[in-house]
């Protein structure tokens, strides 16, 4: 897109000139040939001990400058860290030409620039590690200014680029001039590291399913739709992965796992984001009280590796990832914090009872959404440390399998962290009949206005009428997941880029 030179500040103006200069003076500003670093700001701060980094080749980018004369300091800033750069014009001009001191780095840099720099590690005489530049190469100029962040004599601060607007939209300058943000997706990393190394140790294997779907299916979620041209047909972008996931189950793997991608067309707000990062695992002749113990183990295992520690700060509270979770049952969590007894309400009965506690619904909610109406209201913002919610009504869980003591409840949990569902996990339910009845449940709530509800999947039932071993399967947030390692306010803080408004330029 070309930029309209009308709206460029005077400064923005001045850097084009100084493109404009640089290639007269055959100077490219944007050269495509390799350039050879060697080391990086924070190898040669961690490592140097006075003899060694004597020829080191470093690139990053100009972010303070200190002009004088025949001499000169700049900091840069690499992927690692800054390091001060010592620039003397004798040295990288030995010639008698001394332009690319005197006009290309004095009058023709800018902050914001990215530079190569070959040279040696030494001290100065103010005691600071620094590196004496032998040779100076411009390798990209900067046409914008940078936000650079200054701390006056009194400790306030100027020109930060705190604007969360502004931080999201451009993480690119987030990242420059608040390196700090880089930690939460290192950590990020290290998170969806951890948790593979414990799946693969566990003898599961990684996967991929489809994200275009035919059907969207695996949640209740109101889908984004698209459109095939070559077959004429409408697709579904996934709500989640859950469906094929099983269906290689029945194929015969004893163990899958995807880190996918879901899209869900709803709302956006602080824990929620239209597009995000879902964890799903199927493990075969498992149940879901073993993924419960399979799950502290994990967690545990991801908090250590993150932080050093199981015990987490998250919006003002300890939170503790190590040992035994709590499990409740999500009639006797109701009980307990709506101070109503709900077991055996039909769904006359719930309507009744959310008007009494005050809790609002709409006229499309079955019985499993007026449940979950009551637990969100009065039972979430309870539940602090690790719980296990367990053992949900068959209408709020179509596609977990009946409890083996109670066919009115289902094997399912939900893990929740600071009033927040982290996870959902269920003992599948791989009666094909039960399911095809589940569906056709679902249909029925579609009909009646509820355009969450789930389709009916005759492809997944013929699946499950080939035969699913008995199974357990958990779905995790890696978003929310990693809001809590971090402690992060916001999901938009633990993505790169969350969905934004377009901008208009």
């Amino acid at each position: 897109m070309a930029i309209n030179n009308t709206n460029l500040s005077e400064q923005e103006i001045l850097r084009r000139e100084s493109l404009s200069r640089l290639r007269e003076l055959g100077i490219n500003p944007y050269p495509a040939a390799l350039y050879p670093v060697n080391a990086s700001t924070a190898e040669i701060l961690a490592g140097y001990n006075g003899e060694n980094f004597a020829d080191v080749c470093i690139a990053g980018r100009i972010m303070s400058r200190r002009i004088m004369g025949a001499a000169s300091f700049m900091e840069l800033q690499d992927a690692s860290g800054r390091i001060q750069v010592y620039v003397k014009r004798d040295e990288i001009c030995p010639d008698e030409d001394k332009t690319l001191y005197n006009t290309v780095f004095k009058k023709l840099l800018d902050i914001g620039d990215i530079v190569g720099i070959k040279g040696f590690a030494f001290i100065t005489q103010t005691g600071q590690l620094s590196v004496h530049a032998k040779e100076l190469t411009v390798l990209s100029k900067s046409l914008r200014v940078l936000p650079i962040v200054k701390t006056d004599a009194d400790g306030t601060v100027h020109d930060s680029f705190d604007d969360p607007e502004l931080r999201y939209r451009q993480r690119y300058v987030d990242l420059i001039v608040n390196p700090q943000v880089k930690e939460t997706f290192v950590k990020r990393s290290k998170i969806v590291t951890a948790m593979r190394e414990y799946f693969n140790e566990a003898g599961c294997l990684e996967v991929e399913t489809p994200i275009l779907q035919s059907i969207p299916g695996g949640a209740t979620a109101r889908p984004f739709i698209t459109h095939h041209n070559a077959l004429d047909v409408d697709m579904y972008m996934r709500i989640a992965n859950e469906l094929y996931l099983k269906r290689l189950i029945v194929g015969g793997f004893n163990g899958v796992y995807e880190f996918a991608k879901d899209f869900r067309n709803e709302g956006m707000d602080k824990t929620h984001n239209p597009e995000f990062t879902c964890m799903e695992i199927y493990v075969a002749y498992k149940d879901y009280n073993w993924m419960m113990d399979f799950v502290e183990k994990m967690l545990e295992k991801v908090s250590v590796a993150v932080n050093g520690t199981t015990k987490v700060q998250i919006m003002g509270n300890e939170v503790d990832f190590g040992g035994k979770y709590r499990r409740l049952p999500i009639l006797e969590a109701i009980k307990e914090y709506a101070g109503v007894d709900i077991k055996g309400m039909g769904e006359d009965e719930l309507r009744a009872t959310c008007k009494k506690l005050g809790v609002e619904v709409a006229p499309e909610m079955g019985v499993g959404k007026l449940i979950d109406a009551i637990f969100g209201e009065y039972c979430e913002k309870n539940l602090i440390q690790p719980t296990f919610v367990i053992d949900y009504p068959v209408e709020m869980s179509p596609l977990t399998k009946r409890h083996r003591e109670d066919p009115t409840l289902t094997e399912r949990f939900e893990l929740f962290v600071c009033g927040k569902e982290l996870a959902n996990a269920y003992s599948e339910l791989n009666d094909p009949i039960d399911q095809l009845e589940r569906f056709q449940e679902q249909a029925a709530l579609k009909t009646k206005g509820d355009d969450e509800a789930m389709f009916i999947d005759y492809d997944f039932v013929r699946a499950l009428e080939y035969g699913m071993p008995p199974t357990s399967g958990l779905g995790m947030g890696i978003d929310r997941l990693t809001m809590f390692m971090t402690g992060a306010e916001t999901i938009q803080d633990v993505l790169f880029f969350p969905m934004m408004r377009p901008e208009k330029f």
